[in-house]
């Protein structure tokens, strides 16, 4: 599994919350259905994009209880589409090293077995008698 990097961590909390406000729990939940992390991962991300005017948040009662939501600043929102922009820059490189080199050696491998495939087409076509006698 690759390690997930702050800047990838904050897009990824800042996209989730831009969709609607959510609450820590409801958060955890949706980005762990995509990639492994914690809860003691996320609630300092949290508290950081808080801190730096990303976020900011609200108590709403549930069930006799308050739950603490979180909601993108225009500040996040500005920042969200900084990352995105980055991200998708960032996917296109890595996509070129990984899946233009992995495409690039299925077709030398494609090619190596074409010309493999002919010179054995090649030899067996001269090797025949068809009916000559000397």
């Amino acid at each position: 599994m690759f390690q997930l990097g702050s800047a990838l961590l904050d897009a990824c909390v800042l996209a989730v919350i831009s969709k609607e406000d959510t609450y820590g729990y409801q958060l955890t939940q949706e980005i762990r259905s995509i990639i492994a992390v914690s809860e003691s991962t996320l609630y300092p991300v949290l508290r950081r994009l808080q801190a730096e005017e990303m976020l900011v948040t609200y108590d709403s009662a549930y069930s006799g209880r308050n739950r603490r939501y979180y909601q993108i600043t225009p500040r996040g929102r500005e920042h969200l589409v900084y990352l995105q922009n980055n991200w998708q820059h960032f996917k296109a490189a890595v996509d070129y090293l990984l899946v233009a080199t992995e495409t690039a050696a299925c077709t030398q491998e494609s090619q190596s077995a074409k010309e493999e495939e002919d010179k054995k087409k090649k030899g067996s076509e001269g090797s025949g008698y068809e009916g000559e006698q000397s």
